[in-house]
């Protein structure tokens, strides 16, 4: 989801780029899905969903879980399926325990019949697949659970061509085209070099739907920032719902002993925020994705403005003269050929970029900075105007990129804004609120290199810092003469 700038010393390029099509998982800050208003499972086909729900409740008792002890129990919410409150509950309370025995993680996958087979896996891949192995099996250990987890969610990616098409132009549709690349990609190779030599294994053809939706399942429900998992679904406490009103992701969850007498490993779930009876109990999935990741990943945004970001990725390009010497320079700095920058609606611009786009515009005759003397100390002139010139141009590309991204859309601001107030289906009303947010970002970024550009006569440059440095020019501009006595 990036636009991508590649600037040399005579011109900038602009470009369009996604973001890369899959973050792993050891990565993400996902805790787990909100289930979308428009969801399809076989749940809510079902005439009885409360029957999925009790058999689901009996097996979790069955298998050890003390449902007794706690004060949370699943229950149908508006969202689709959450967890209820059977009582009032403190801030920080545990509200659910789940034994190791009932995770699964890349350790469940090699404890199981297909184990060795997937020993070479990514990860994700080796537990999608035994999602999907289970999912088919009718004498599964697991079916109680895969029996109430939704067939697909308003993530993005199980949009129909239709419904992506109402993204036009966005960050985010290239970025969700990327990701079902990828997925192709990565169950061609799978097939290949498992489902196809080891028929034997699966009971059910395995299709690539299949695949997405095991994909979808984990990039939405996996806890990921646990001691030492990096991937692992737990039944139950991926129930849990995300509230955009709770600010704070601490105490949500901890890996801890089951006991001084127990050696069982437990995942413990806390409210963040005190419930009354009958509530729901709601947790903050990350505080940091945009809107744009939010949709991808679980099939809703936040109507806050912090949410809409736009990945600007800057470039040095290798054709550029200076190449070598650019790049030494923001590798020193801690930045490198390519950066992205996100900029946030209603923040100001990363502290680097200007000074990043300054290195990559700098040619002619500002390409003295780029000499070795002065190395130490290039940045810090970076950090202010070089040259009428050098900020020209990089004003003057930047706003034309922004024009050039604006165009790609369908739809006006505007016209975004007034569909905003309608009763729209879930997935319009998410593409509406992404391209309006993304459009309002560009703008503010236009504007922003807008007001540079009518500042440029008023700005001091590095050439009159440095004379007034050694005292040639007084406060106000003036050439100072000096006399011999």
């Amino acid at each position: 989801m990036a636009t991508l700038l590649s600037l040399s010393s005579s011109t900038f390029v602009p470009l369009l780029k996604p973001l890369e099509p899959f973050s792993s998982f050891t990565k993400t800050r996902t805790l787990l899905v909100k289930r979308s208003f428009s969801i399809s499972s076989s749940l809510q086909q079902s005439t009885a969903p409360s029957i999925a729900l009790q058999t689901f409740w009996q097996w979790l008792s069955d298998q050890g879980v003390v449902l007794t002890k706690f004060p949370a129990r699943p229950g149908v919410v508006p969202e689709g399926l959450g967890l209820i409150a059977e009582r009032d509950i403190a801030k920080k309370e545990v509200v659910l325990e789940i034994p190791k025995k009932l995770w699964i993680n890349p350790d469940a996958v090699a404890a199981s019949d297909i184990g060795s087979v997937c020993s070479g896996l990514k990860p994700w891949v080796s537990v999608a697949l035994f999602l999907i192995r289970e999912k088919s099996k009718e004498d599964s250990t697991w079916r109680p659970y895969l029996g109430i987890l939704p067939e697909s969610t308003n993530s993005t990616i199980y949009w129909s061509e239709e419904e992506l098409t109402e993204l036009q132009g966005s960050q985010l549709l290239r970025t969700t085209l990327g990701v079902k690349e990828f997925l192709q990609r990565e169950f061609l190779k799978v097939e290949e070099e498992v489902l196809v030599p080891h028929k034997e294994l699966f009971p059910s053809p395995v299709t690539l739907d299949d695949f997405f939706w095991a994909f979808g399942i984990l990039r939405s429900r996996a806890f990921s920032r646990l001691r030492g998992q990096n991937l692992v679904l737990i039944p139950l406490a991926d129930l849990v719902n995300h509230s955009p009103d709770i600010t704070t992701e601490y105490y949500a969850y901890e890996i801890k002993g089951g006991g001084l007498f127990s050696r069982d490993i437990l995942f413990s779930l806390r409210s963040p925020i005190s419930v009354k009876a009958g509530e729901q109990i709601l947790i903050q999935y990350d505080l940091n994705k945009s809107n744009a990741e939010l949709a991808l990943d679980y099939g809703f945004i936040e109507r806050k403005s912090v949410r809409n970001v736009y990945t600007l990725t800057l470039q040095i390009s290798e054709s550029d003269p200076f190449f070598g010497d650019k790049l030494d320079i923001a590798e020193t700095n801690g930045l490198g050929e390519n950066v992205d920058f996100d900029i946030v609606l209603g923040n100001a611009l990363p502290p680097a970029m200007l000074s990043y786009l300054r290195l990559v515009a700098l040619g002619g005759t500002d390409a003295f900075l780029l000499e070795s003397i002065f190395r130490n100390t290039i940045w810090g002139h970076l950090e202010l105007p070089v040259s009428r010139a050098n900020e020209e141009l990089v004003c003057r590309v930047v706003r034309e990129a922004c024009k050039s991204a604006l165009s790609g859309y369908h739809t006006t601001i505007e016209e975004d804004e007034k569909l905003e107030g309608a009763d729209l289906n879930p997935r319009l009303e998410i593409a509406v609120g992404i391209r309006a947010g993304e459009k309002k970002v560009l703008q503010q970024i236009d504007e922003i290199f807008k007001q540079r550009e009518s500042e440029l006569d008023e700005l001091e440059y590095y050439q009159e810092r440095r004379l007034r440095e050694l005292g040639l020019i007084g406060e106000q501009g003036e050439i100072i003469f000096w006399e011999s006595k």
